[in-house]
């Protein structure tokens, strides 16, 4: 028993998708008596999505302590922190619809081939982000409209102060605990990945396989270029910083969160890097980049619009305008609830592939490979947190060029 607690998540994700593939392969499709499995585990994620969402989110929002805070410092950081996640949203549809990875895949059935979610029109879409009964849109899952009823809890929690402290205080505490069941969840990947990849193997064979090659790559290739390039264009006209000096010295704490897949658990090493090596002021740090560790994810944001259109494309499933739309909505304002804990993109996949209704069988594929993703996309949110913090620390010296803020800014 110890020695199985000493064996490493990733190891054991490893050791679960050589055993379904070989266990698939052996069995053939008789193999499907552990489906139950995999379905237990996709339950457990999907269980996740709503309370997870609504209490991280409530949380990053309401971080910012004071409507003045909110309205300068807050308001600059997160029209870039959208910014920057819709420009890798781009960059992430974009790679996947230049390279396909998930062409060569076809998983989809003769009889039964999914269909994309239709939608009324861009318009219609924008509209029915807002709930007009939130408690309904909760039961229901309607992921943007949840997130739209989040933001705006966080915004109000804000403006009343001190008196909702009473509130922040349970939906922080209840992010915590959701965090908790989240890694706990997260320690049955293992089982969850062995119960629908093996069944997949067993009636499709190893020509599935192929193409993961290919998602790992398109992945990392569009994390790379999103990290050289926008953030060197952000860091040099907004920050005015040299883009070498940037890297040089974040790079700290981008090599501690491809090594940890975490966020949240690089956050320390992220402020110090900020403060030390790039001259960021304490008092921009301690907000931007605690805010950032929440709502701030780029590289998660890309990995989920590669990954969308990846099941589409083992799917045989064409995707509309209205559903690109979709994406890139879901991909930008629902990365601001993902939790900066290993795993979480596939939490935040599980509600992509829902609303676009596409098969969460695909996550058998993707889940098997997962994790050398995450090392990718982890580093890129965080060398984006950093690269928003340089940002307001310039913008906030040029209007308040103070001797102390000119001394911390570098």
């Amino acid at each position: 028993m110890a020695k199985t607690r000493k064996i490493g998540l990733l190891t054991q994700i490893l050791i679960a998708f050589v055993s379904a593939i070989i266990a698939g392969i052996i069995f053939g499709p008789g193999i499907d008596v552990v489906q139950p499995l995999g379905d237990l585990f996709l339950r457990l994620i999907q269980f996740l999505i709503v309370p997870l969402i609504v209490s991280s989110l409530i949380v990053g929002v309401a971080s910012t302590g004071s409507m003045e805070t909110l309205g300068r410092i807050g308001g600059k950081t997160i029209l870039y922190y959208i910014s920057t996640t819709f420009i890798a949203v781009s960059i992430g549809l974009l790679a996947a619809t230049l390279f396909s990875p998930g062409t060569g895949v076809d998983v989809s059935t003769s009889n039964e081939v999914p269909e994309a979610t239709e939608t009324d029109g861009v318009i219609s879409v924008l509209l029915n982000i807002i709930p007009t009964n939130p408690l309904e849109s909760l039961s229901s899952g309607n992921i943007l409209q949840i997130i739209f009823f989040a933001i705006f809890i966080g915004v109000g929690i804000t403006m009343v102060g001190k008196k909702a402290d009473p509130v922040y205080r349970f939906f922080d505490g209840f992010a915590e605990v959701m965090y908790k069941i989240t890694w706990i969840i997260m320690k049955l990947i293992p089982i969850g990945i062995f119960g629908l990849l093996a069944p997949i193997i067993g009636e499709y064979g190893l020509s599935v396989l192929l193409p993961l090659i290919k998602l790992i790559s398109v992945v990392a290739i569009a994390c790379i270029v999103h990290a050289l390039v926008t953030y060197s264009i952000a860091v040099k006209t907004l920050g005015k910083m040299n883009p070498l000096q940037f890297f040089k010295g974040i790079a700290p704490a981008s090599l501690v969160a491809f090594s940890t897949q975490s966020s949240s658990g690089t956050l320390p090493v992220t402020i110090k890097c900020s403060e030390d090596n790039l001259g960021v002021s304490k008092k921009i740090s301690s907000f931007i980049l605690p805010l950032g560790a929440t709502v701030n994810m780029d590289g998660t944001s890309l990995y989920l619009s590669v990954a969308a259109l990846f099941a589409a494309q083992a799917y045989g499933v064409e995707l509309g305008f209205t559903q690109i739309l979709m994406i890139v909505l879901i991909g930008t304002l629902g990365s601001i609830g993902a939790a900066g804990v290993p795993g979480a993109g596939l939490v935040m996949l599980t509600l992509v592939l829902t609303t676009l209704n596409l098969p969460l069988e695909a996550i058998a594929l993707i889940a098997g490979v997962d994790r050398f993703m995450d090392m990718f996309r982890t580093a890129v949110n965080i060398t984006g947190d950093a690269a928003g913090s340089i940002v307001i620390n310039s913008s906030e010296k040029n209007l308040d060029e103070t001797p102390d803020s000119e001394s911390t800014a570098g």
